[in-house]
């Protein structure tokens, strides 16, 4: 149980940092000054709630015993005898020890793909953050409680993105549609709770996400509706892995920008 709450933690914490780190990349390339400061102080919300999960997440992984350590990563490259801590965890795992899901590590391409995102992203996470006010893990509902107010902010932001660029003109309509049916096979992930996620959701710790799916697909129905886009089957075949540690090429090319100092110069303070 102590390594499942573990990868619980880091996938929830690999979701904000991920998915941050790619939104940051707009900084300074914004369609206009106010969407670039709004999508920029998003990106730092994303930090917030990463570096919340991290330090929990460092915190259990310092209360395990030697072999739980050894089983919980492929290669964490800390050294032997010293403690995790929130920078650790993103800067010292390869890709394989991440668990975010996919969605969140697909490239920007342009401004459809990244709301669009951002989109499918924040409204499940509206969901996840109130459901996880129910757990029997204190940290976590505290962590859901604050984080949540931030993601509603995100999804409101979202979703008038959506509209916006929908019922826009032909060519902001088509960019956006592009995105969305592009973007479909990597949202259904979010309800395929990993194996770790089931063993907390069996201990009254996690959120059952299935119990989400039916309330999402509602919502981003109503949107799109709105939007005058056109909504993917819901049955459609998603894509599926990032919870165990399969991931896409994208999340390579993300860990070698965001974790070049730290293996270029290992252990280096400001």
């Amino acid at each position: 149980m102590s390594v499942s709450k573990l990868h619980y933690v880091l996938q929830l914490a690999d979701n904000a940092l991920v998915l941050g780190h790619r939104i940051s990349e707009w900084c300074g390339h914004g369609p206009i000054l106010e969407q670039d400061i709004a999508i920029t102080n998003t990106a730092l919300d994303h930090l917030g709630q990463a570096r919340s999960l991290f330090q929990y997440a460092a915190d259990l992984y310092n209360d395990l015993s030697t072999g739980e350590k050894q089983q919980a990563f492929a290669n964490f490259l800390i050294e032997e005898g010293k403690t995790a801590d929130e920078d650790t965890l993103p800067y010292l795992r390869d890709a394989w020890d991440f668990k975010n899901i996919l969605l969140v590590e697909q490239a920007n391409e342009d401004w459809a793909y990244t709301i669009t995102r951002s989109f499918f992203y924040d409204s499940f996470m509206v969901l996840f953050y109130k459901a996880l006010q129910s757990s029997k893990d204190e940290r976590l509902v505290a962590i859901a409680e604050k984080s949540l107010k931030e993601a509603k902010y995100h999804l409101k932001w979202s979703s008038e993105w959506m509209i916006r660029l929908g019922d826009g003109t032909e060519e902001s309509h088509e960019k956006v549609q592009n995105a969305v049916n592009d973007l479909w096979a990597f949202s259904g992930e979010v309800f395929l709770p990993s194996k770790a996620e089931k063993e907390m959701i069996a201990a009254g710790l996690a959120v059952p996400v299935e119990n989400l799916k039916s309330e999402w697909f509602h919502y981003v129905g109503q949107v799109l509706g709105e939007a005058t886009l056109t909504m993917p089957a819901a049955d459609a075949w998603m894509h599926q892995g990032g919870k165990e540690g399969t991931h896409t090429e994208n999340l390579g090319f993300i860990l070698a920008d965001l974790q070049y100092v730290q293996r270029a110069y290992p252990n280096m303070t400001w």
